[in-house]
């Protein structure tokens, strides 16, 4: 095995076993914020508050890491983004002891920075890869996920049995969680993610050292680019659907008093769909195109809204599935909208392009975020998904303009 291949596995490696304990620590707190935000504030219209603060820090964080990586390497950002997370999940830790919702929001945002973190590692995984293999290994890093990200969520009852034992809210025992494994995340990455990816290919002129005014200079080449366009649009859209119907279940199955292992369990199904196939997306979408992937996860987020938003609140056999189509066509959606994105625009505004799809992605997922608690206190559940399905139409009918011919090709 060639240097060069060693380094790369073991940069997988690395990043894979940091994403594992970063999926713990942000995955528990997802369901655990909603509810914890609806308790401090006695409304279902702001529940969803927790998680559109948790994406808005995501979406903060996304061109600042952006740029700490060009300045020190993807080993610097990833690791003070984690760190971040930790912090965040004190802060949120102490709103829900003091029933203080500017605490709470404020360590949700923070949280939101370990998001940023982790899915930039998914383009730390492809610093170093030729482009024909790039989608492939890019889904490594997200299945890494899969595992923390599963656990995560099931951790909440005894999360919440810890948090009782300390004689603090049941609802805070998910941030307890995720300090511990972010803390460990943020370490790993720093001590063990060397030499630095980023840092190796510029050396090997396989990536692009950029200045951090071409943010807007990668913004403006998206725009010009029908196809990158495109892209971009698809991980926003995905992005949003699945932030704003996911967010809200939770809220819906609490009305009928639904245990927190329950929904712990349908969130864990949901969060099975998002990561557990990543490879095998990644496969697809290298073997058929991207294009056709994004348009094949479009249809199962149409699928994922009809069968969740005709599911009562306690069927959570009805729930489970709709969930999971939701979190598999996101996974359809951001794996290949990444790599399409990446061999779309200008190679000397890669990384520029990079921060500005995760800005854009998490600000889709804020909005959506914000807006789901609005529907579901006006209307119901099923209005929600009923409303997820307009952007997926658009985005499905837009992609059927575009011909192999004017897909970039390896």
């Amino acid at each position: 095995m060639s240097q060069h291949a060693r380094l790369q596995q073991k940069t997988l490696k690395t990043l894979t076993i940091a994403q594992i304990g970063a999926g713990v620590g942000t995955a528990g707190t997802v369901a655990a914020g909603s509810l914890l935000v609806a308790s401090i504030t006695g409304s279902e219209e702001l529940a969803g508050l927790a998680q559109t603060f948790s994406v808005l820090g995501a979406a903060a964080l996304a061109l600042p890491l952006a740029r700490l990586t060009l300045r020190g390497g993807r080993r610097l950002a990833l690791s003070l983004g984690y760190a971040a997370g930790v912090i965040g999940s004190f802060f949120a830790i102490f709103g829900g002891i003091n029933s203080n919702i500017y605490l709470m929001l404020a360590g949700s945002f923070l949280v939101g920075s370990a998001s940023a973190s982790a899915f930039q590692a998914r383009f730390a995984a492809i610093d170093l890869v030729e482009e024909a293999h790039r989608a492939k290994q890019l889904s490594y890093v997200v299945w890494g996920s899969t595992v923390g990200a599963v656990t995560g969520p099931n951790l909440m009852a005894p999360a919440g049995d810890l948090a009782e034992h300390f004689g603090l809210p049941r609802l805070t025992g998910p941030y307890m969680i995720s300090a511990t494994t972010l803390t460990f995340a943020s370490l790993l990455i720093f001590l063990f993610l060397k030499p630095d990816p980023y840092l190796t290919a510029i050396g090997d002129g396989k990536s692009y050292s950029v200045g951090k005014k071409q943010t807007k200079a990668a913004l403006t080449d998206i725009w010009r680019k029908p196809v990158a366009l495109f892209a971009i649009l698809a991980i926003a859209i995905g992005h949003l659907v699945m932030v704003s119907v996911m967010v809200m279940t939770p809220v819906h199955m609490a009305h009928v008093d639904v245990s927190l292992k329950i929904i712990g369990l349908v969130i864990s199904v949901h969060v099975i769909g998002m990561y557990a196939f990543s490879p095998v997306v990644g496969g697809i979408s290298d073997r058929i195109g991207k294009i056709k992937t994004i348009q094949v996860g479009l249809i199962i987020l149409l699928a994922s809204s009809l069968v969740a938003g005709t599911a009562a609140a306690d069927d959570v056999s009805r729930l489970g599935i709709g969930l999971f189509l939701l979190g598999l066509g996101w996974s359809f959606t951001l794996i290949a909208g990444s790599a399409l994105l990446s061999s779309s625009v200008d190679p000397s505004l890669k990384t520029s392009s990079q921060g500005a799809s995760d800005l854009v992605m998490n600000l889709a997922g804020a909005g959506g975020g914000a807006v789901a608690g609005v529907i579901i206190s006006a209307l119901t559940y099923g209005w929600l998904c009923a409303f997820a399905i307009v952007p997926v139409l658009g985005l499905a009918i837009w992609s059927t303009t575009f011909s192999a011919a004017k897909v970039p090709q390896n």
